[in-house]
């Protein structure tokens, strides 16, 4: 650690000073406690030397525990009330921190942040499952990305993490799990954060692995789209508008009158595998 990073003031001091209220409108919810934070900067593994990608660093709580690990961070932070903080956290840092003001959606993060790159970010609730969709999404595997480690409300979490036949298995899970190894890292208590959230919220941790072959993510991507947006139908009713989706399902030996939650990762990759 740095000696510029043992002399800085406390975050709720830093929020005060600044006048960050959190915005509901950014989704923002801080996080000060410093050895919460720590244990999630240790959860990608050891980052000294690493590079990270931070998405809404707002007062740079987690930003400090991520530089405390020794990594290189960029953060991106769309709002500019917290960019006079984050400097100072530059400054501090040794030139380990580069702030960046602009929309996550928006942005060329892999050009930003480099091949290899880990993402860590306390998730603004308004815009995480998009940018989690984003980064699953693609033909390019394995990502520009080394692993994912997010913050979700715990609801979102477990629908990443889910098994089949659950309440929470659906479209989320197969795409972080077909290609991916996700796991609940941990779970994070609602008053942990300033202002408190009304749900508790969790960690995921997400690594790739090697993509079936013979499987395009745009073919499983159409797949899940319609078998989970009409999830009460059985799979002859909601899969009937997929080119080819029901002979696939009679040569696999799918019967078509189960639901989209009884069927496996495997069976929506052999599924995928299998349309024209």
């Amino acid at each position: 650690m740095s000696e510029g990073l043992n002399g800085l003031p406390p975050l709720r001091e830093v929020i005060a000073r600044h006048g960050l209220a959190a915005s509901k409108a950014l989704g923002q919810n801080f996080l000060l406690d410093e050895q919460l934070l720590d244990r999630i900067a240790r959860i990608p593994g050891d980052l000294a030397g690493q590079r990270v990608y931070e998405v809404g660093p707002g007062p740079g709580g987690l930003t400090r525990a991520l530089l405390r690990a020794g990594a290189e961070v960029v953060a991106v932070e769309r709002d500019a009330r917290c960019l006079p903080a984050l400097a100072e956290l530059r400054e501090a840092s040794g030139g380990r921190l580069t702030v960046v003001e602009g929309d996550a959606m928006a942005i060329d993060e892999a050009a930003l942040a480099g091949e290899g790159a880990h993402i860590v970010a306390n998730l603004p609730y308004n815009v995480g499952t998009a940018l989690l969709v984003r980064w699953l999404g693609g033909e390019r595997w394995p990502p520009w990305w080394a692993s994912l480690t997010l913050m979700f409300q715990q609801e979102v979490a477990q629908r990443i993490v889910a098994a089949p036949g659950t309440g929470a298995y659906g479209r989320l899970a197969i795409l972080a799990q077909w290609r991916s190894e996700a796991k609940l890292a941990m779970k994070v208590h609602r008053s942990a954060f300033v202002p408190p959230p009304k749900v508790m919220s969790a960690v995921v941790h997400l690594r790739p692995i090697g993509a079936p072959p013979g499987v395009r993510a745009a073919k499983l991507e159409q797949l899940t789209a319609a078998a989970f947006g009409q999830r009460r139908k059985m799979l002859r009713q909601s899969l009937k508008g997929v080119p080819g989706a029901l002979e696939a399902l009679e040569a696999l030996g799918i019967d078509a009158e189960r639901r989209a939650e009884t069927l496996t990762v495997p069976d929506f990759v052999n599924l995928a595998r299998a349309l024209p």
